[in-house]
Parts: C-alpha cells; structure tokens; sequence
C-alpha cells in the first residue's frame, strides 16, 4: 500500500455491507458517541442499543442472579435441561463498555447464546463501573470473583478444571490479565481458554490505529480517551500490567486464545500484536481479524450475521479447550 492510498484508507475507511446502516445511520445523526452526552446519557444509550441490535434473548432452563464471594453481584446461565448429573465447563464473562458503561443485562443475550452453543454454564460478573470506582476497582471485582469460582465453582455445578475467560473491549482487557496470573499461582486452578474480542491490551494508546480511527465510527481514539480518563485516575502508570498487558510479560505457553480484533477500531492494532505477542510466548492462539467492521461487532450480532459465525467459531474453540482438557486428564 503506497502512502496515499493509506492516506485515503484513513479519511475514508473501508465499511463492511452489513455493517453500512448502521454507520450510516450514525453519522447522520452527527457521529456523537459516549463522549458527547455524559456519563449517565452514555449508560442509557449503550443499554438501547444493545438490546435493539443484540442477539434475541434464548429461553434457556436457568438463568440465576449469583453473589460471588466477596459480595460481587453476577448472573449464571445453564442451558442443561432436566435434572443434570456431572459437572459441567464454564464462561467466565467480562462484559465490555469501557469500564464505565454495560452491565449485566447489555450483555444478556449475549451470555444465553453461548450458554447454549457450548453447553457449558456462563457466569457473568458485575464488577464496578467509573468513576464512581475508578481502576482497580472492576479488576479487582472480576479476580475476586475469578478465585471464588476457581476454588469453589462446583457448588454451581461448575468443572473448576474446565474454566474459560472471555470478554470484550474493556472485558477483553481484564480477561486477558486474568488469564496472564491464572499462568502463575494467583488461583486454584488454572484456566484452559482466553476469548478476547477486541481487547484494549494498550492503555498507553501509541498505536498507529489511534491516528487511523478518528471519526465516524461509535468508538474512536476520542472516545477511548473518554473512557480511560474515567477509569484510570491521573498519575497511575497506564503502562503497567493490570493495565496494558501487551507492554508487560505474558506467561510462557499460557491458557490457549482465540483472539478477534476489527478493523474500523483504534483498538485493531493493539489486539493483533498482543495475539503475536502470545503466539511469540508459547501459546497457541487462534486469530481472526475482520475488515470492514467496527468495535460494537458483537452487541450488534442481532443485526450483523457475520458476528454470529465469529461466535460460533468462539463456541467451537471452547468445545475444543474442553475437550483437550479432558483428554490430558486421562493421559495423566
């Protein structure tokens, strides 16, 4: 690609056909985003849109709001019919919105399908938003429940062996940290799988994709700073580990991953070397990267039909964590 066709790409990015009306509609309506109505507008706003654009919500045999010790609110979602015997793999799920906006419900939808597709149990966290909690309060939410349901999960009918760690966006950044310690002795027992869909892995935000994304699109270089100026209180180090895992050590050979960054994203850039960075360390990671699409991809994959094929490809990857986990169990 020559200069000036980069310069072009980046005045004028390329938009899928299924993404279009949406962006279209969008930059119609002025292009504002999170960053330009506030912090409680930008919460309602999220919640609308996640529910129009969402999957439809899956009738599924038990869906329970949870307290994980200590006192950290989630929702657990178990597709199994009837009376089930056994125990069965489980999600960990870190729902996105930058730390400040999402909760349980934005990612409802979301959570049931997979429950369904790889019939495994989904537990959801409710971790704390900024800034009424800025950092490390939703980190520290999120491995505190981690480690409850590591250690004690069986009581929900969980395999603790057979735990997978998934997010997106900002839930993609405390997953991927989650899955880093799991690599040492911070839990009980180690994870078999990290989902990461467009991580933040970067809070330093150097990126070239910084500069590429910077209008047009619901979340851009603009609104991200938006998003950890809330989060991050001045003069914490944003380079550290619970913050940029990319500019960190990972784990030698650590929880496998399945990683999907897009491109309309100024987080595009950051994901896709995280991704090497892991495969660089040892661990095997499996990586997709979607042109023409934007951050937002999966709270619209009601909408987008190539959202819902990524998300198979996701249950297809955690049916396989769960299945080679098993298979070195009788190995040893």
């Amino acid at each position: 690609m020559t200069v000036a066709q980069n310069d072009r790409r980046a005045a004028d990015p390329m938009v899928a056909a299924e993404a279009a009306p949406s962006i279209t509609a969008f930059r119609a309506k002025g292009s504002l985003s999170f960053q330009d109505v506030g912090v409680e507008q930008a919460r309602v706003n999220y919640s609308v849109s996640c529910a129009a654009n969402g999957l439809t919500s899956q009738a599924i045999a038990k869906v329970n709001d949870v307290q994980f010790e200590p006192d950290i609110p989630g929702r657990l979602y178990d597709a199994r019919v009837g009376e089930p015997t056994g125990l069965a793999p489980a999600i960990f799920f870190i729902h996105g919105g930058g730390w400040v906006i999402g909760d349980l419900d934005t990612h409802d939808s979301l959570c049931r399908y997979l429950a369904v597709s790889t019939e495994s149990i989904v537990v959801s966290v409710d971790y704390r938003l900024a800034p009424e909690a800025p950092f490390p309060a939703a980190i520290d939410d999120c491995r505190s429940a981690l480690t409850w349901v590591l250690a004690h999960g069986g009581k929900w009918g969980i395999d603790i062996a057979r735990v997978v760690v998934m997010g997106d966006s900002g839930g993609g950044q405390m997953a991927a940290i989650l899955a880093n310690e799991s690599g040492g002795d911070r839990f009980d027992n180690r994870l078999i799988g990290q989902v990461l869909l467009y991580p933040v892995t970067d809070l330093t935000m150097q990126t070239p994709s910084y500069e590429r994304i910077v209008t047009g699109f619901p979340l851009t270089a603009n609104t991200m700073n938006w998003f950890a100026d809330h989060y991050v209180p001045e003069g914490v180090d944003r380079s550290q580990a619970q913050l940029s895992p990319l500019l960190n050590p990972v784990p030698a050979y650590g929880a496998a991953a399945f990683i999907c960054t897009v491109d309309n994203d100024p987080l595009a850039d950051e994901g896709a070397r995280y991704a090497a960075k892991l495969a660089a360390a040892g661990t095997a990671v499996e990586y997709l990267h979607l042109p023409g699409h934007s951050h937002g991809l999966f709270t619209s994959a009601g909408v987008i039909a190539t959202a819902r094929e990524v998300l198979n490809r996701v249950s297809a990857f955690v049916k396989a964590r769960s299945t080679a986990a098993i298979d070195e169990v009788a190995r040893d």
